[in-house]
């Protein structure tokens, strides 16, 4: 198990209190776009499914956003195996 996968873990467990470099991280381990023009939002599109998700880089990011991040690498993993 990669430290992605223990991170994406966690963030299943506890949608509170991560910071925008943790999804990055696990969206680069799953194979996202992630789209940033310099602004205070991230756009993470979805490999195979093409579903995108606009998340504020703001500290700590909502606990919405991280839910919905995690059921789109979800629906990934369902798709892809």
């Amino acid at each position: 198990m990669t430290t992605a996968d223990k991170t994406l873990d966690r963030m299943r467990n506890n949608p509170r209190d991560w910071r925008i470099e943790d999804l990055l991280a696990v969206a680069e381990r799953h194979g996202f776009q992630v789209r940033n023009s310099g602004g205070s939002h991230h756009v993470f599109t979805a490999p195979v499914t093409g579903d995108s998700l606009c998340v504020p880089a703001h500290r700590p990011i909502k606990p919405v956003y991280v839910k919905r991040f995690v059921t789109m690498i979800d629906s990934i993993r369902e798709k892809s195996a």
